[in-house]
């Protein structure tokens, strides 16, 4: 995964998260090339089940 230094948006992936690191703070945006969406459930069966683990918490 490659940081956007800039925190232009990846128009690709929106993105509500706005205490990311990567979040674009303007518009509801990722500012990543790309991101890993995984789970924490050995059987995923919602939406609830599913993880961006490309979220790093923004530094206050």
């Amino acid at each position: 995964m490659n940081m956007n230094s800039s925190k232009q948006k990846n128009s690709c992936i929106e993105c509500t998260i706005n205490n990311c690191v990567h979040h674009c703070q303007t518009e509801n945006y990722c500012s990543l090339d790309t991101i890993r969406v995984g789970t924490h459930e050995a059987n995923p069966t919602n939406v609830e089940c599913t993880d961006c683990e490309s979220f790093s918490l923004k530094a206050k």
